[in-house]
């Protein structure tokens, strides 16, 4: 048997196990499958309560950690959005997040600049909107432009907002603004969120991780969703098929954007405190690595990739110092073996089969 023949056999296997697993799933009756997500629901509602042996975080807060792992989920599920779905690569993520955070922090902190004070609860829609008209006013200018140039244009939105933090007095500058308001909320006279326990917040992320992932499952399956994918595939095809393109890639980035607008709010309430530090670039190359190594274009992958990138170093703190080596290295044999993530979309993973075998084809050929 070739080489092209072997490969062939090995991708052909795996594709078959993978949908016979989806057609499992999708058979089974569906109070069992909802039955199943339920008690996954409940299991994950209960990891900070049951800290489990195996998967806790001894060096650190254990509900903590969860918390920044649901953080980082939204972050991830909104930059599917734009790289997954859409197909456009964004390389200043952090700068939706940083909209939503000093937003928070501008419209409810008492030491802000601002003179009406809200809610945080009040806040948060703020937030989301800002962040939408963020990524709207970024995606006017820069759409038409594809690959590379856009992923420079995107890079430097990411630096220009945290530059304009540090040389803003009104926004805090280099010292960053404090005394941000924590979610509402008091059981018998005794506020629910608080710096002392972690465990409400990441309950709260959770939930906001759930929802969002029901609102971008029904925008995958609608009008939008599908025109995405026709620009993702060929973008001058879709265009010449009647797609408005322009006008499909400013929605991907208005709501990749809302959702990291939404994961910086609640950053920013859980912190209560926001300084132009906390939104450097390498949190930009973290959210995508999440998005690459989950497997764009698929929900579920993004979410473990997000686990992987905000638990994995927690949880192994001893390998403080080199940690960052271990993740470079981590993606460097990813993009080698499995290019597609650990979790890829279907047509995603179909594509680079097709590709490494017309690759192996010619070689053989040769």
């Amino acid at each position: 048997m070739s080489t092209g023949e072997r490969l062939q056999a090995i991708d052909l296997r795996r594709v078959r196990a993978v949908s016979g697993m989806r057609r499992w799933w999708s058979r089974l009756p569906r109070g069992t499958r909802f039955a199943v997500l339920a008690v996954v629901a409940v299991l994950l509602y209960l990891l900070p309560v049951l800290n489990p042996p195996i998967i806790t975080t001894p060096d650190s807060d254990f509900a903590t950690v969860l918390f920044t792992v649901t953080t980082y989920c939204l972050a991830a599920l909104g930059l599917n959005v734009v790289v997954g779905m859409a197909g456009l690569l964004d390389l200043g993520y952090v700068g939706f997040y940083a909209v939503g955070a000093y937003s928070v922090a501008m419209f409810a902190s008492p030491s802000s600049s601002i003179a009406t004070k809200y809610p945080w609860l009040v806040c948060v829609p703020i937030a989301i909107a800002l962040s939408m008209i963020a990524g709207a006013i970024l995606g006017g200018p820069t759409l038409r432009l594809r690959g590379d140039y856009l992923a420079i244009v995107t890079l430097g939105f990411g630096e220009i907002v945290r530059l304009s933090a540090v040389n803003s007095p009104g926004l805090g500058a280099a010292a960053g603004i404090t005394s941000i308001p924590h979610p509402p909320g008091a059981l018998n006279g005794q506020p629910i969120f608080s710096v002392l326990d972690a465990k409400p917040y990441y309950w709260l992320g959770l939930t906001l991780v759930f929802v969002v992932v029901a609102l971008v499952r029904n925008i995958e399956n609608s009008r939008v969703g599908r025109s995405w994918l026709a620009i993702r595939e060929d973008e001058d095809a879709a265009e010449l098929m009647g797609v408005p393109t322009f006008k499909f890639k400013l929605w991907a980035f208005a709501i990749g954007a809302a959702v990291g607008g939404l994961s910086g709010a609640m950053f920013a309430g859980k912190q209560g405190f926001v300084s132009p530090d906390s939104f450097p670039v390498l949190t930009s190359v973290l959210f995508l690595a999440a998005v690459v190594v989950g497997g764009a274009g698929n929900r579920l992958g993004v979410i473990v990739g997000a686990i992987a990138v905000a638990y994995l170093p927690e949880r192994f703190r001893g390998f403080q110092n080199s940690r960052y080596m271990i993740f470079g290295l981590a993606l460097i044999l990813m993009s080698i073996f499995r290019p597609q993530g650990l979790i890829p979309n279907r047509r995603r993973e179909v594509e680079l089969a097709d590709r490494k075998l017309d690759e192996v084809g010619v070689e053989v050929n040769a």
